[in-house]
């Protein structure tokens, strides 16, 4: 939900007290709510293996969990907090993020912000540069994997399917064994 301030900046957004979590889209600062253990379950796990997984193959990539600031545009615009995000760019880290768009972003929704996933994100993630999205939704027990260079561009996957990165070949997660 957006906080009270009508029209809010970066400057608002980075003066935000400690521990009060929000994103700035389209000038609006919208509240994070604290996630579930499920959630963070999957955050974790999804992370993890990513990490491992660039570390076997001497990759120069670097995962980071949420909460981490990712400037999206790189213009102050816009500053998301996703779930995981992967910068293959190096020169796009800075002391306070990520400033541009991360190469892969995942997303694992919550009722009361999967409308801000299915929607409002798929289309700033594309409009950025995001490479490959996914959707984790632990309710439907699905993710959709968006990969944004590729047709298709979606592909839709149960929790008991092995869901793949076309960024990452050979890495491939399956939700079933995270969530039990």
């Amino acid at each position: 939900m957006p906080l009270l301030k009508p029209y809010s900046t970066a400057t608002d957004y980075c003066n935000l007290p400690e521990g009060v979590r929000a994103e700035l889209i389209d000038g609006e600062l919208w509240n994070l709510a604290s996630p579930s253990r499920i959630h963070q379950k999957i955050v974790y796990e999804l992370g993890r293996c990513l990490g491992d997984y660039i570390d076997r193959h001497d990759g120069s990539c670097e995962v980071y969990p949420g909460p981490f600031a990712v400037n999206l545009f790189a213009d102050e615009s816009t500053f998301v907090e996703p779930d995981i995000s992967v910068v293959c760019d190096s020169s796009k880290l800075s002391e306070r993020g990520c400033e541009g768009a991360p190469d892969f972003i995942a997303e694992v929704t919550s009722p009361s912000n999967s409308g801000m996933d299915y929607i409002s994100k798929l289309h700033l993630y594309r409009d950025a540069g995001v490479r490959e999205y996914w959707i984790c939704d632990p309710q439907k027990r699905q993710v959709i994997a968006y990969r944004f260079d590729e047709e298709p561009v979606a592909t839709v996957y149960k929790f008991d399917d092995e869901v793949q990165s076309s960024l990452f070949e050979g890495f491939s997660i399956c939700f079933a064994q995270v969530v039990r």
